[in-house]
Order: structure tokens, then C-alpha cells, then sequence
């Protein structure tokens, strides 16, 4: 389903052509196979089967210029189509910047394309489904920024420190005169005016008073999604249960129109460049981000001087071998605050699925569906035996049984959280720190 332009409306289309090893291509599948598309800044429409979110014109090192952009794949079409709002004219490297992201993001290399036919043959079940490709950022900076944020919290908590980095994004780039004239230095416009001593009073009293109103809050909020619930779909209007809403249809409140909710609030998810100047305190504060601050500011210096090449990363993960998995797992380890699980993931996002993350949720898996009395201590094995014969696709076929129980489990508090932000001028602010305590 495709969205006619709106009068008035600046925006430059271009095709992504589909080549015939990836003619049985689905966008959806594609996009809604892993937890980070439902991370700030990425914005899935399961009305119109629509991805969007802002993306750089250029490498994220060399500009901070971002647009709009809006994926969709029209039926029985052997190409997507990407559009790109509020510009007029795209120059040659600009294009080809927004593709090769594109083509990042929904893993649409030829390498890719093997992985995936290879994976199908093995296992039969996701051939069944049509899947096999596993969701990642635009670019490696972001998705190893958020391994860090999926470390030791609640997923409620990783999108609330993703959408908390992506409007300080916004900050960063769009301050306002009356702000920027009111500081002498820049960055202090965003540090409390309350002197320290008051502002601890005033928090606890915040605190408490949010305490009291946080379940009022909730019953508002439900009240108000329930009202809001009824869409329109080519016309014709469409009750929609909350409770039965489909995996693909919980992120973010469908649209007709461009004018998405998050572009007044929130703005791309920030470069090396823009954090590595930030102020430690103010940054962990800013956005709630505790220990991980240190390690995501030392990632961002790391990368804007010089010392971690990202670029030759991705190049050295092109071929999926065990000894190129050996040289950039060590590489990795060099990286302040990256331990076993944070790197397992960083590798997964770069084709490596011959390893699987362990953590709680892992544990819970292997009880639950295997049956499994799994301990830190012999998880590993207890993999190995399982999904062992799958080599070299174990995180695959892991995750195509992990999936949909995961996507259970973090339903209700992502449906929540994107839903209340776009309700939010409307009904107010929602205390999404309570929900987390």
C-alpha cells in the first residue's frame, strides 16, 4: 500500500532494484526480525508495511546532515522504493550513501543473499516462513552502541536509553537562539538550573509525587489508546484490539501522513562525532544510560580519533570465517566494556551466527522450550548440544524459535512506550520511569 504525496510536499524517490537472488525479498520480514527495529529511531507502519527513519546524507564521521526516509516494497515488484522528504535533488554520492544504508539495514549483499539460501536449505521451518535475515542499523557505530544499551536492564529500558539518545540528538543540532545566547558554553543549556542541593529535594518530592500519579497515569493512557484505536484504512474504519495486536503492528501509531510524530521530538541516532565531546555526567543524566555512558563515550572518541576503525571491521567481516571471527572477536575485546556478550552481538550484526549470546533471557529459553536447567556455567553447552548441528547458522535457528516468544514478551511495554509518545502532547506527559522501577 503506497501513500500519495501530500500537497506541498518535497520529496526525491529513487528504486532500489532487487536482483533475482533476493526475488523472494519481503520488506516486513525483513524489518520486524530483530528487537532493534523497534529502537529510536526506526518507525515500522504495519498499515501501510512502511520503514522510516532519518538517515545521514553522507558517512556518519563526515556529516551531520540528516533526512527523512521512507522504505516500502510495492506488490510483485522486483525493487523497493526509498523516499527522501523535504529534499528536491539527490546528488550521486548522496544516493549512493542512502543505498548502501539501506542495503545495510535489510542485509541485501550478495554474501547476504547466500547466507540466507544456505541457512533455508538447512533448517526447513524458516524456508517455510521466509526467514532468515536478521534486522541491523544503518551503520556499525549504532548497532554497537545499542549492544551496549541491551546489557543488564529490562527492554523497556533499552528503548527508553535509545529514544532518550536519539532527542538529544536533536538537541545537539537544533538548539535554540534564546538557549544558545543564554549560556556562554554551549553544552551548559542543558544542565539543571536548580542548584545541586535543592535539585535533590526536588527530585525526591518529584519523585514521590510521580509515585502517586503513576497509576492514574496508566488508566489514562489505556483509556486513551483504546479511544485512539480505531483507524482508518482506505477509508473504511477498522477496530483494532489491543490485545490482539500482531507482532508487526505494535511500533508506533500508523499514519497517513508524513508528518511523523517522532520529527518533532527526536532526531537520528547520534554519530561518533556528536558524542565524543559530550560531558560524561551530563550525557549518563541526559539520558539514564548509568555505567554504560563510559563505555559508549570511549566507543565514540575511539572511533573520531582514529583508534577504532570501523571500516575495516565491516571489511574484515565480509567472509564469515572461524579465523576472521577469532581476529575481530580479539579486536573487539580491546574496546573498553566489551565482554563476551556485547561482542557476541556486535559479530552477530556483522554475519557471524555461529555463536550465541547468553544471558538471562537465553537461560529462560532453554528452560522453557528445551527444558533445560541451564546455569551460567554449562549454558554453553547445553547450546552446543541443542543447536550445535546447525553450524554455522546456531543464532538463526536459535532466534527463529526465541523469536516470537521474545516479541511476546517485550510486546506490551514497546507498545506502551511508542504509543504514549505519539499521544503524548495530547494527553500529557507519562511517567515511563515508574513503569521501570
Amino acid at each position: 500500500m503506497e501513500r500519495p504525496p501530500l500537497a506541498g510536499e518535497r520529496r526525491v524517490e529513487f528504486k532500489l532494484p532487487l536482483t533475482e537472488s533476493t526475488a523472494n525479498f519481503n520488506l516486513e520480514k525483513a524489518v520486524c526480525s530483530h528487537g532493534f527495529f523497534m529502537t529510536a529511531p526506526n518507525q515500522w507502519d504495519p498499515l501501510l508495511k512502511t520503514f522510516k527513519r532519518p538517515l545521514r546524507l553522507l558517512d556518519d564521521v563526515v556529516s551531520e546532515s540528516s533526512v527523512l526516509v521512507e522504505i516500502s516494497q510495492p506488490l510483485e515488484c522486483c525493487y523497493l522504493v526509498v523516499r527522501v522528504f523535504d529534499m528536491d535533488t539527490l546528488s550521486t554520492e548522496q544516493q549512493q550513501s542512502l543505498t548502501e544504508q539501506v542495503r545495510r539495514m535489510l542485509r541485501l549483499s550478495d554474501t547476504e543473499e547466500k547466507n540466507v539460501r544456505e541457512f533455508q536449505e538447512l533448517y526447513g521451518e524458516a524456508k517455510a516462513s521466509g526467514f532468515g535475515r536478521i534486522f541491523r542499523s544503518p551503520t556499525l557505530f549504532e548497532d554497537m552502541v545499542k549492544c551496549i544499551l541491551v546489557c543488564n536492564c529490562q527492554w523497556s529500558r533499552t528503548l527508553s536509553m535509545a529514544r532518550a539518545l536519539c532527542e538529544l540528538q536533536l538537541e545537539l543540532q537544533c538548539p535554540t537562539p534564546t538557549e544558545t545566547d543564554k549560556y556562554e558554553n554551549p553544552m551548559t543549556k542543558f544542565a539543571p538550573i536548580t542548584p545541586a542541593k535543592k535539585e535533590t529535594t526536588k527530585r525526591k518530592m518529584n519523585s514521590q509525587q510521580k509515585s502517586r500519579n503513576v497509576a492514574k497515569r496508566c488508566s489514562e493512557i489505556k483509556s486513551a489508546i483504546e479511544a485512539e484505536a480505531t483507524l482508518r484504512v482506505d477509508c473504511t474504519e477498522t477496530s483494532i484490539d489491543i490485545q490482539e495486536a500482531s507482532i508487526a503492528g505494535f511500533v508506533n501509531e500508523p499514519s497517513e501522513k508524513t508528518d511523523l510524530p517522532f520529527l518533532s521530538s527526536m532526531g537520528n541516532f547520534p554519530s561518533p562525532k556528536e558524542l565524543a565531546t559530550l560531558d560524561e555526567n551530563f550525557l549518563a543524566k541526559r539520558c539514564n544510560l548509568g555505567y554504560r555512558t563510559n563505555r559508549i563515550l570511549r566507543l565514540a572518541q575511539g572511533v573520531v580519533e582514529g583508534r577504532i576503525d570501523l571500516r575495516q571491521i565491516e571489511e574484515d567481516s565480509r567472509e564469515a570465517s572461524l579465523s576472521n571471527y577469532m581476529k575481530l572477536n580479539e579486536q573487539l575485546g580491546e574496546i573498553y566494556g566489551f565482554g563476551p556478550f556485547t561482542r557476541a552481538n556486535v559479530l552477530m550484526c556483522l554475519g557471524f551466527y555461529h555463536v550465541i549470546p547468553s544471558d538471562s533471557e537465553t537461560l529462560r529459553h532453554l528452560n522453557q522450550v528445551h527444558k533445560k536447567k541451564s546455569t551460567i556455567k554449562n549454558i554453553q553447552q547445553d547450546i552446543e548440544r541443542i543447536y550445535g548441528k546447525y553450524e554455522p547458522f546456531q543464532f538463526l535457528v536459535y532466534w527463529y524459535a526465541s523469536s516470537l516468544d521474545f516479541f511476546q514478551f517485550c510486546l506490551w511495554t514497546s507498545f506502551l512506550s511508542n504509543y504514549v509518545s505519539v499521544l503524548g502532547q495530547k494527553y500529557g506527559p507519562f511517567m515511563k520511569n515508574d513503569l521501570e522501577r
